[in-house]
Order: C-alpha cells, then structure tokens, then sequence
C-alpha cells in the first residue's frame, strides 16, 4: 500500500494549514510548530468528500486553544471533509504529528485498512478509521476511541473556526453564510457560537473576536 487518501474534517481541510505538517512550520493563529513529514512532496491530489457521522468540539487545543474538533461515525448524518492523496508514509507522519509524535513514530495503516478500525491509544486522535475506498485507493481518517456522548463538549477558538471555515470554502465551495451555519451548530459551538459572529470572522480582514463569555 503506497498511497493513501488522508481525510480531514477540521482545521487540516484547510490546505495551508496541512502544509504545516507536510513541510513544517506553524499556522496563522496557532501556538506551536509542526517539524512536517520526512517527505515534504505536497498532496498528489485532494478531493471534497463527505463521511458517515458528525464533528463535535471537545477537549483543548495545545495548538489553537479552545475545543478540538472529532470525529464520531455513529452520529447520524454525515460531515462535510477533505481527502489529500498522500504518501503512506506521509498520513503515517502527520497522524504522529497530532498524535504529539515524531515523524518516523506515527501508525502503520495497514491495520485500520484491514480491520476498519485500529485504537492506538488512549489520546484524543489515537484511534484511526477506514472510511472507505476511492479509486481504489483507501481513505483514513483519525478521531478518539470516544463518543461524543462520553466527553465534555467546549468552545472552539476564533482563529480555529476560521482555518477550518477556510478549508470548508475551498474544498466544497460554501459560501460564508453556509459554513457558519454549519459551524455554529456543531456541538460545542452551538450556543457559544452564533452563525452571524462566525460569518464575521469569516470575512478576509476580520479580527478574531474572542468566544464571548455570555455565550451570545
């Protein structure tokens, strides 16, 4: 298996925010440098993708702050996402980066290919998913071994919202207006976080307004 579809459907939707991993470096916003993979060729590819399930905020971001977002595949529904055609060794290195890994040290997908499922830990993107084949190419995602039912769900960050509201619109065209809505209901955001105040940060020269302490 040389190749893999790596799948995001937080804040690496956003291409220049995955380039942080492939290449190195820190994002816009963001609180710590990614060392980036051992090989640093970009995406041969990237498609917009949906996947079974929904994205939650929970937890906290060593990198942004505020709630992380996951995965659950036993919501109902499905979750807008971004598949980047990759290296095996490349999804290999950028699922170590996340899991606060060094490159060289992340998972074989193998496994998750094989069995749909593999628990690497007990951390929160330490539990990889099979979803799927594309052009006969697998497609792996990573989340927690958790439901959203078992965790605590927390505001996402300003500038978090913005990066994945960012790979949303240039993966699957969504307009300002759709990606807050979207955004702005997912649990965790939903009541901190309104459609209009994400919209606003949206927009290209905003300032990232704080989560408001009223929840308004």
């Amino acid at each position: 298996m040389d190749r893999v579809w790596y799948v995001s459907y937080g804040a690496n939707m956003d291409a220049g925010r995955l380039d942080c991993y492939v290449r190195g470096g820190a994002p816009g916003g963001g609180a710590r440098a990614n060392p980036g993979c051992r090989d640093r060729t970009p995406p041969r590819a990237d498609r917009a993708v949906w996947l079974a399930g929904g994205v939650y905020f929970g937890l906290a971001s060593r990198m942004w702050g505020g709630g992380l977002a996951m995965l659950d595949a036993g919501l109902p529904g499905a979750a807008p996402a971004r598949a980047y055609l990759v290296s095996s060794e490349q999804f290999s290195d950028i699922a170590a980066q996340e899991m606060y890994r060094s490159p060289g040290q992340g998972p074989d997908p193998a496994e998750a290919v094989a069995r749909g499922r593999a628990v690497l830990g007990d951390g929160r993107y330490e539990t990889l998913l099979h979803c799927g084949d594309m052009d006969g190419v697998p497609m792996l995602t990573f989340t927690a071994h958790w439901s959203s039912a078992q965790v605590e769900h927390t505001a996402p960050a300003a500038a978090y919202l913005r990066v994945i509201g960012a790979g949303l619109g240039a993966a699957h065209r969504w307009d300002p207006r759709r990606t807050a809505a979207y955004l702005a209901a997912r649990p965790g955001a939903a009541g901190v976080w309104s459609p209009g105040r994400v919209q606003a940060l949206l927009a290209p020269s905003s300032a990232a307004p704080p989560v408001p302490a009223d929840g308004k």
